[in-house]
């Protein structure tokens, strides 16, 4: 068995993870519910261990966006094992949104329709906001 080439490892994970601790746990959170499913008892340890007893709010309102991203996707949405140092694209631009949904929504719709592949993402998009103010709320906003 040979192992991929730098080159084809490096334009699947094109981007590396993002320096802010908060990106960090939501994504390895994403990445869990998106492989495992929404009651991942490791994207839910992730998500206590950073909110502790405050963790209900964020983990609900996760739960809710990646049912919302899977019910609405017209496309399908690339993401890497949690153990991977690097994201693929659409990991990126996830957390950008998130990151951003707040600041420029109109970036944030942008993105999310190229990303879902859906011309109006505004109930997706909504979900993301509430992903986005659940964080920033507890004092752990995502930067990207």
């Amino acid at each position: 068995m040979s192992l991929p080439s730098t080159a084809l490892a490096s334009a699947a994970l094109p981007y590396p993870l993002p320096p802010c601790a908060n990106a960090r746990t939501l994504l390895f959170a994403i990445r869990r519910m998106g492989a495992h499913g929404l009651s991942d008892a490791r994207a839910a340890h992730a998500i206590f261990t950073l909110f502790r007893e405050r963790f209900r709010r964020p983990l609900t309102l996760l739960r809710a966006l990646m049912a919302d991203l899977a019910g609405n996707a017209a496309l399908p949405i690339a993401i890497a094992p949690c153990c991977c140092a690097r994201m693929t694209i659409a990991e990126s631009s996830l957390l950008t949104i998130i990151a951003r949904v707040e600041t420029a929504p109109e970036t944030a719709a942008l993105l999310l329709a190229d990303l879902i592949g859906v011309r109006r993402p505004d109930s997706v998009l909504a979900s993301a906001a509430a992903v986005a103010a659940a964080f920033a709320d507890e004092g752990r906003p995502v930067f990207r």
